[in-house]
């Protein structure tokens, strides 16, 4: 098995426990997120850990929780961040999102494009954001930031 293999989840999980009904947009993101995490990431917790791993993340007292298993389940370690630095950045990405979702209904392709390399930006950096807050907890290269950070995005959603 290549060192690779040892360094990826191969299945993520939300927790659905207060599930409300989300716009299409939204399932729509969350599944591609979860499908192309699924397809391509690096994630190495810190620690003795041999992967890969299953995550289960969550949002319990106002914390992101990374709970991190084997693939059969049992648990490795679970990672837990304050929600707040990431208050404001979703709120500008949620933001954004509606507009460009608003913009693909009415407006011209040079005003889309504009508003959607907006919401990149934002998803850049709210996906850097992620990566610095998971320093010294767990390693993830930046596309599998990106797809997390979308899952932490869908997540703030029911809160």
């Amino acid at each position: 098995m290549s060192p690779e293999r040892h360094h990826r989840l191969t299945h993520v999980q939300l927790d659905e426990k207060t599930f409300v009904r989300r716009k299409p947009e939204v399932e729509h993101e969350r599944a591609i997120a979860i499908y192309d995490l699924l397809e391509d990431n690096y994630f190495r917790p810190e620690g003795d850990f041999l992967g890969p791993y299953a995550l289960h993340i969550s949002v319990a007292e106002n914390r992101l929780c990374l709970d991190v298993r084997t693939e059969d389940g049992l648990p490795l370690v679970e990672i837990n961040l304050p929600l707040a630095p990431f208050r404001t950045i979703v709120k500008d990405y949620f933001m954004v999102c509606e507009s460009y979702y608003s913009a693909i209904k009415k407006s011209t392709p040079s005003q889309i494009e504009a508003i959607d390399m907006g919401r990149r930006g934002l998803h850049n950096e709210g996906s850097e954001l992620l990566r610095q807050r998971l320093a010294g907890k767990a390693e993830v290269d930046f596309e599998t930031a990106r797809r997390l950070f979308t899952l932490v995005c869908v997540l703030h959603i029911r809160g």
